[in-house]
């Protein structure tokens, strides 16, 4: 990984795209992208499918980093990507206030009033709308993201399946919110 990809993901001004075609793929790159995080000191939030967040612990865990104790100390928030989205959705669409209200809370609770504390963060909110033809909803939770990144520290990485783009059918979209996009092989390139 390039020095400028480890600036800007340590830096909180990291807001990337992972187009995946496997859970295994997927699961690695985000355990990487976490992993990071904590041996520079950085709690982390998973907003995820339990599918993916059973994977991607196995690759921390894999990675020997100690989820228990992780969690216990409030350093790992582990929460249920559909959940989590029903909280703010309001007749198919993200509401701004909610979703503030929720992201404020949540990162509140992972960085327990450190300040200057840069969380990682991986979410799939997005992909769950656009899986289920959601797409401006999708579009507009990025800018939410986005918006809510003018007021917090944290780097985001969302995750995106590759089956729900149709000849790249929205990809420009999506890549317009990410300030990157990380390869297969965990390489983070600039959206231009």
């Amino acid at each position: 990984m390039d020095h400028a990809t480890k600036r800007a993901r340590t830096s909180g001004q990291f807001h990337a795209v992972r187009f995946y075609e496997s859970k295994e793929s997927l699961c690695r790159i985000v355990a990487e992208f976490l992993g990071e995080g904590f041996v520079a000191g950085q709690p982390a939030l998973v907003i995820a499918t339990p599918e993916h967040r059973d994977g991607i612990v196995a690759e921390l865990r894999a990675r020997r980093f100690d989820i228990d104790t992780l969690t216990r100390d409030g350093d790992l928030l582990l929460l249920d990507a559909g959940e989590t989205l029903d909280e703010f959705m309001v007749d198919g669409l993200p509401s701004t206030e909610l979703f503030k209200s929720v992201g404020n809370r949540i990162i509140a609770r992972v960085t327990r009033g450190r300040p200057g504390c840069v969380t990682r963060a991986y979410g799939e909110m997005v992909d769950l709308l656009w899986r289920g033809g959601h797409t401006i909803a999708a579009v507009r939770l990025e800018m939410l993201w986005n918006q809510l990144a003018m007021t917090h520290d944290f780097s985001l990485l969302c995750g995106y399946s590759m089956g729900n783009f149709y000849k790249d059918a929205g990809v420009g979209d999506i890549c317009r919110q990410h300030s990157h996009v990380i390869s297969a092989e965990g390489d983070a390139a600039p959206v231009n």
